[in-house]
Protein backbone atom coordinates (compact mmCIF):
# COMPACT_ATOMS: atom_id res chain seq x y z
CA UNK A 1 0.00 0.00 0.00
CA UNK A 2 2.83 2.83 0.73
CA UNK A 3 4.49 1.49 -2.37
CA UNK A 4 1.27 2.53 -3.96
CA UNK A 5 1.11 5.65 -2.68
CA UNK A 6 4.30 6.48 -3.26
CA UNK A 7 4.33 6.09 -6.61
CA UNK A 8 1.10 7.93 -6.94
CA UNK A 9 3.00 11.33 -5.53
CA UNK A 10 5.91 11.04 -7.93
CA UNK A 11 3.34 10.51 -10.53
CA UNK A 12 1.67 13.26 -9.59
CA UNK A 13 4.87 15.98 -9.41
CA UNK A 14 6.19 14.53 -12.44
CA UNK A 15 2.70 15.36 -13.95
CA UNK A 16 2.59 18.68 -12.62
CA UNK A 17 5.76 19.63 -13.88
CA UNK A 18 5.73 18.38 -17.01
CA UNK A 19 2.14 19.85 -18.23
CA UNK A 20 2.10 22.34 -21.61
CA UNK A 21 1.80 25.99 -20.39
CA UNK A 22 -2.20 27.72 -21.26
CA UNK A 23 -2.21 29.62 -24.26
CA UNK A 24 -2.83 33.49 -23.42
CA UNK A 25 -6.10 34.79 -22.97
CA UNK A 26 -8.29 37.05 -25.38
CA UNK A 27 -7.18 40.97 -25.06
CA UNK A 28 -9.81 42.33 -23.19
CA UNK A 29 -12.68 44.26 -25.47
CA UNK A 30 -12.11 47.92 -25.49
CA UNK A 31 -14.94 50.68 -26.95
CA UNK A 32 -13.81 50.27 -30.37
CA UNK A 33 -15.11 46.89 -30.08
CA UNK A 34 -18.63 47.29 -29.44
CA UNK A 35 -21.18 47.67 -31.43
CA UNK A 36 -23.59 49.74 -29.69
CA UNK A 37 -25.96 52.13 -31.57
CA UNK A 38 -24.90 55.92 -31.35
CA UNK A 39 -26.13 59.29 -31.31
CA UNK A 40 -23.56 61.64 -32.97
CA UNK A 41 -24.44 64.63 -34.85
CA UNK A 42 -22.99 64.42 -38.61
CA UNK A 43 -22.83 60.90 -38.77
CA UNK A 44 -24.98 59.49 -41.47
CA UNK A 45 -28.59 57.91 -40.71
CA UNK A 46 -28.31 54.82 -43.24
CA UNK A 47 -31.86 53.98 -44.72
CA UNK A 48 -32.53 50.36 -45.52
CA UNK A 49 -35.32 48.54 -47.68
CA UNK A 50 -36.29 45.20 -46.84
CA UNK A 51 -34.69 42.93 -44.36
CA UNK A 52 -31.06 44.00 -43.36
CA UNK A 53 -28.84 43.80 -40.14
CA UNK A 54 -26.89 47.54 -39.41
CA UNK A 55 -23.60 46.84 -36.95
CA UNK A 56 -23.54 50.18 -35.45
CA UNK A 57 -26.65 52.47 -36.27
CA UNK A 58 -26.94 56.05 -35.70
CA UNK A 59 -30.07 56.47 -33.52
CA UNK A 60 -31.41 59.85 -33.53
CA UNK A 61 -34.68 58.79 -32.13
CA UNK A 62 -36.07 55.88 -30.08
CA UNK A 63 -39.68 55.19 -29.23
CA UNK A 64 -41.75 57.62 -26.87
CA UNK A 65 -40.08 57.26 -23.83
CA UNK A 66 -42.74 58.49 -20.53
CA UNK A 67 -41.83 58.07 -16.94
CA UNK A 68 -44.44 57.76 -14.30
CA UNK A 69 -43.68 58.91 -10.59
CA UNK A 70 -43.52 55.89 -8.48
CA UNK A 71 -46.57 56.19 -5.39
CA UNK A 72 -46.22 55.50 -2.56
CA UNK A 73 -48.52 53.02 -1.02
CA UNK A 74 -49.55 49.32 -0.20
CA UNK A 75 -46.59 47.59 -1.41
CA UNK A 76 -48.88 47.12 -4.98
CA UNK A 77 -51.49 45.19 -3.20
CA UNK A 78 -55.04 46.48 -3.33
Amino acid sequence: MWVQIALFVINLAVSYYLRPEPPEGPDPASLEDVDAPTAEAGKPVPVLFGRRQIKAPNVVWYGDLRTQPIKKGSGGKK
